[in-house]
């Protein structure tokens, strides 16, 4: 084999095409040999490797077109003019390469599987008391806006509010197109620099705020024994502990097993809140799992969120400086007000890009 045919992307795009073979012929299969859920999972699979699939078709008629242009090279009989033909399609079979591994490049970049999922995500306030828990409603109107801004989307599962509208922690259902693409790297120590309002004396305080990011599983993700959860209710209430709803709708979940506990009192109906307790306890149960399968998972809460101390900070937002840095990347910015507003694109685009290309060119 010459230079010219050799491609590294080959076998891996050989390998997408076979897939969709395969997955043809299974959903060829009446049901109800294949159920449902098993369907819309190989559909889903289908549409995510058929541009490969067709890449390596393209491929495969380019190796035809080299394999033709040299055995003219290589044929003895051939008139001197038709050699110098082949030879300049060679040199353009050769750009047609660079091309053609372009796309393959792009295409074969390993995608996280979870990328299309519904995503949870928790905001707890952490060291600083009161400043801490502004901030992490500050945090969740961020994320409500760049929700927002997408059009995705957003509900508050659970919260717990403190006196002066501050959020001790709370429980965001973000649904949409790719959302944990986005919010995936959201995990992690959130400090605040600022003055507090309630501050006389201007010093500048520093809080902080833990933000762990969950997929949604679903059921094929997971399966919950009925026999496993212990389910309490009890009357939703807000700040200060008013009564918001005097009926026993809100509900609160505990999983047996692995002792996570979950509750939802966004609804009225009990049985809505207990459905929205269920998808978090799902998507929480399931991250329990991969952690006890595989401790290097990074999406695990614990590991997000580490402490809440300082020292473990992720990013930083300093008022007094209108700046926001990202510690991963070393990225900064001097327009944290509209950061707060949801325009966040500009450093989750960064850090994406910081993931899919760990190493400088």
């Amino acid at each position: 084999m010459t230079p010219v045919m050799a491609s590294p992307f080959l076998s891996k795009l050989e390998a997408a095409a076979k897939r969709v073979e395969e997955i043809d012929r299974l959903l060829a299969e009446p049901p109800p040999r294949t159920q449902q859920g098993e369907i819309q999972r190989l559909n889903k699979e289908r549409a995510e490797l058929h541009p490969q699939a067709d890449l390596y078709d393209e491929f495969v008629a380019w190796l035809k077109q080299v394999a033709e242009a040299e055995a003219m090279l290589e044929d003895p009989g051939a008139a001197a003019d038709m050699k110098e033909l082949a030879r300049e399609e060679l040199k353009d079979l050769q750009k047609r390469k660079a091309e053609l591994e372009g796309r393959a490049r792009e295409l074969l970049i390993v995608k996280d599987p979870r990328d299309d999922k519904n995503t949870f995500i928790e905001v707890r306030a952490g060291t600083g008391g009161e400043e801490a828990a502004l901030f992490a409603a500050e945090l969740v109107r961020m994320y409500t806006r760049y929700a927002e801004r997408r059009r995705w989307r957003m509900e508050i599962i659970d919260s717990s509010l403190t006196d002066h509208g501050g959020i001790k922690d709370a429980v965001l259902l973000i649904e949409g197109k790719r959302v944990y693409s986005r919010f995936k790297h959201e995990s992690g120590v959130h400090r605040v620099q600022r003055v507090p309002a309630t501050e006389a004396s201007g010093r500048i305080h520093t809080s902080t705020v833990t933000v762990a990011v969950m997929p949604e599983a679903e059921e094929v993700d997971v399966q919950i024994d009925p026999k496993d959860l212990r389910i309490d209710t009890f009357c939703s209430s807000g700040a200060g502990g008013q009564s918001v709803n005097t009926t026993y709708s809100a509900v609160r979940i505990t999983h047996i097993p692995t002792g996570i506990v979950v509750s939802c009192q966004d609804e009225r109906s009990q049985l809505k809140n207990r459905n929205k307790a269920m998808r978090n306890l799902r998507s929480r149960v399931l991250e329990a799992e991969k952690e006890r399968q595989d401790s290097e998972i990074a999406q695990q809460r614990k590991s997000q969120v580490g402490t809440g101390d300082r020292s473990e900070k992720i990013r930083t937002y300093n008022f007094p400086q209108n700046r926001v840095t990202d510690h991963r990347i070393g990225l900064t910015l001097h327009h944290l007000d509209h950061v707060l507003q949801g325009d966040l694109d500009e450093i989750l685009d960064a850090l994406i890009a910081a993931d899919q290309n760990p190493e400088p060119a």
